[in-house]
């Protein structure tokens, strides 16, 4: 909130459009402003789609292809990031389990050793960059991007793009006013924030370094680094009197409230961790697994019931809430990777997330580029399974092989090969015209 009424995104938006020459420079643009706002998904998806959706117009990219890369910077930002709302609710699960399992740790480490084999999100990204470089799209992408390259039609005809009420309220900061500052200094501050509020809290010096950073509490540590962040975003707000002390109040509130549902499901997943504990369903699935299932199946597995809850449901909290507290405990019983476990669901969920028509961060990806819902998700579903299955294919060879490098390059291989053959099965119309699509 407070980086929203700074106008810190758009200038640095405004920035970036001046120097935006090509079509591939537009999509170029969105994704690196996708990647930069990795704290908040919500903001992530409104803010990058508003402010590149004039550029993207001049280019003649389709809504439905910037809508796609709005949506897919999103989810996989806010859980490759160091910090977010996404990692903050993480954590809260991780450490319910750590102590419901009666082991000692830092629900922050764990989280962060999670990152690298998240694989779904880095495949995810990475699709993105190499369709933004190749122009390889396919499918019904291929003849959105053929309408709106040939025609300078970026919306279908029978199109009916969303109103969405918060893109609407969006309030825009005068061009003067809007520094970049705005934004890089206060995640600056965030992000370095971070490391010395580890060692405070883990009782450095007292404790040497590396039991410092093991004992330290995570979420004090975020809790406090966020908060020096938002003094810092506030008082430069008010230094440059883009609102007086009391607006500056109001905004804390605004953010508040606007947490409010993160608030409730993350009680209701304590609750739920509860109650699975208490019926004993961890132990019966472990016991179940370890008679059943081979090991090696177990983080494919995972990914898969993952993905299957977050689409049926549309919400990648709930999936979380629900898979983490029974993948921890068969993973440990196991004797599996618990960063590997726990990315296996946090992938699944970002994956099921990506193909459901319900979810909420697609919708407001649709919103945020003005694009119509119902476009977005069929046109972005062939890339979202592209992904999807080569992570299939990580995880099971991640599982197989105990390697998160050898997992991950067969997951990336598969996924520029399935593009490949995509492209020339699937590639669309043949334009004569491809040279000029950069």
């Amino acid at each position: 909130m407070v980086l929203q009424r700074t106008g810190g995104a758009q200038a640095i938006a405004r920035a970036i459009s001046e120097r935006v020459a090509s079509r591939r420079g537009a999509q170029g643009a969105t994704l690196g402003l996708g990647v930069l706002i990795f704290f908040e998904d919500y903001f992530n998806a409104l803010t990058v789609g508003s402010v590149m959706r004039p550029i993207t117009d001049r280019m003649r990219v389709s809504r439905e292809k910037l809508a796609y890369i709005v949506d897919s910077t999103s989810a996989p930002m806010c859980l490759l990031g160091p910090v977010s709302t996404w990692v903050v609710f993480v954590m809260g699960l991780i450490g319910t389990q750590l102590t419901e399992m009666n082991i000692s740790g830092s629900e922050y480490l764990i989280y962060l050793s999670s990152i690298p084999l998240n694989f779904y999100a880095w495949l995810a990204l990475g699709l993105i960059a190499f369709i933004v470089i190749t122009q390889w799209d396919f499918g019904p992408m291929a003849r959105a991007e053929h309408r709106a390259r040939t025609t300078g039609e970026v919306l279908a005809k029978d199109a009916t793009p969303p109103s969405d009420r918060e893109v609407a309220e969006m309030e825009v900061i005068p061009e003067a006013q809007a520094r970049k500052r705005n934004m890089l200094v206060p995640i600056g501050v965030l992000v370095l924030m971070i490391p010395p509020m580890f060692l405070w809290t883990g009782n450095y010096p007292e404790n040497d370094l590396v039991t410092a950073v093991g004992e330290a509490n995570g979420g004090l540590s975020i809790l406090i680094a966020t908060f020096v962040a938002v003094v810092v975003g506030l008082v430069m707000g008010m230094q440059q009197k883009l609102f007086d002390f009391r607006e500056s109040m109001d905004i804390v509130v605004s953010g508040i409230k606007s947490m409010t549902l993160v608030y409730i499901i993350l009680t209701l997943a304590w609750s739920i961790g509860s109650v699975t504990s208490e019926l004993g369903t961890a132990d019966y699935l472990v016991t179940l697994a370890e008679a059943n299932i081979a090991p090696s199946l177990v983080p494919v597995l995972l990914f898969l019931i993952g993905a299957l809850v977050a689409f049926t449901t549309g919400t990648s909290y709930g999936t979380f809430a629900i898979m983490i507290p029974i993948a921890m405990p068969v993973a440990m019983a196991m004797d599996l990777s618990l960063s590997l476990a726990i990315a296996a669901v946090l992938s699944g969920g970002i994956f099921g997330d990506h193909c459901s028509p319900i979810s909420d961060t697609t919708i407001l990806s649709s919103a945020g580029s003005s694009c119509d819902h119902i476009d977005h998700v069929r046109t972005q579903l062939p890339y979202a399974i592209s992904a999807g299955l080569a992570g299939i294919l990580a995880f099971f060879v991640a599982g197989l092989t105990d390697s998160a490098l050898v997992g991950g390059l067969a997951g990336a291989g598969a996924l520029v090969t399935t593009v490949v053959l995509l492209r020339l099965l699937w590639g669309g119309v043949k334009l004569r015209d491809e040279a000029l699509a950069d």
